[in-house]
């Protein structure tokens, strides 16, 4: 038997998003100075982005407006993978990060259109 989800913390693409999260602050750190307001604002904005829609998505009454809380989610992603991808060409991170992170993000990307679709088939 699977226990209900209560709260958006018990989601696991929550959790995984906040460890992104932290993941990119961290790698962001090391960034250059002159990153500071370009790539390494933009990476932590959409990086938060992805847990922050999920949860208020979830707080939401209405299926629709969830849904469109986790598709905001899944646009934060791409744009994330991105910028992921841009930092790696630019030599700010190593292609181990890179894949690390992005692996990540995909796993959070299909969890995430599981959950649309469920939600999608609960009032068809």
């Amino acid at each position: 038997m699977t226990e209900k989800i209560k709260n958006f913390q018990d989601l696991r693409i929550w959790q995984i998003g906040i460890e992104v999260v932290k993941d990119i602050y961290i790698l962001t750190k090391k960034f250059p100075k002159e990153e500071l307001y370009g790539l390494t604002s933009q990476m932590r904005r959409s990086a938060v982005s992805i847990p922050s829609n999920i949860a208020e998505g979830f707080r939401r009454y209405h299926n629709k407006e969830y849904k469109q809380f986790l598709h905001i989610a899944l646009g934060s992603c791409a744009e994330l993978e991105t910028q992921i991808i841009i930092a790696n060409e630019l030599d700010y991170i190593n292609e181990i990060n890179k894949t690390e992170l992005i692996e990540k993000i995909k796993y959070i990307c299909r969890m995430t259109v599981k959950l649309i679709n469920k939600l999608q088939s609960k009032f068809m």
